[in-house]
């Protein structure tokens, strides 16, 4: 059962993010898809933003976690780990994908995270999770401890199933299911 923030959420997401094609596009995934859940474009609005990071942070917090710093992998964690920061009066970052070819050459952007930070991470739209799980390596590399993870789209269960097995709390904010579309599962090799 989703919660009345959720269930706006999901209409936001539906009606700004969600395109029907014609035709099965590739994910980022690998996999393929006739469902593209364009997150960014969905909250391009501070209102939808907002509205989406009081819904993380009102999910995150009934569960009963607190967290000091927010962030994900850039691009897809940006908006999110910014909004929620602002919701919840903490710390954001941003892991890059690769560390910066100049300067300090560092792979997280934003707030200095480590040993004593609770973080939470983020995630916009997931299919295997590859990106947040790629975050998550890197966070827990600094002696950060992750509390919770929330993604705005679960398009499958892989994510899930992963952090059951990691022992981290996961909250889909929507999955497939509460779409009305397909799951998509992740591309065999």
């Amino acid at each position: 059962m989703l919660s009345p923030l959720r269930l706006e959420l999901l209409e936001i997401v539906r009606k700004q993010g969600y395109l029907r094609l014609d035709r099965p596009v590739r994910l980022a995934s690998g996999a393929m898809s006739s469902d593209f859940i364009d997150a960014k474009k969905a909250l391009a609005q501070w209102r939808d933003l907002r509205l989406a990071c009081e819904a993380i942070h009102e999910t995150v917090s009934n569960a009963g976690h607190s967290y000091d710093a927010v962030g994900g992998l850039t691009m897809g964690a940006d908006a999110l780990a910014v909004g929620v920061a602002a919701v919840a009066d903490c710390g954001w970052f941003m892991v890059r994908k690769e560390p910066k070819k100049r300067g300090t050459n560092q792979l997280i952007e934003g707030l200095e995270i480590g040993l004593g930070h609770k973080v939470l991470l983020v995630d916009d739209v997931v299919t295997t999770g590859k990106s947040i799980f790629l975050a998550l390596d890197v966070v827990r590399e600094t002696g950060a401890s992750v509390v919770a993870a929330v993604t705005l789209v679960d398009r499958g269960d892989n994510a899930a199933a992963e952090f059951a097995r990691r022992g981290i709390d996961y909250y889909p904010m929507i999955t497939y299911a509460d779409f009305g579309i397909a799951r998509v599962d992740p591309p065999a090799l």
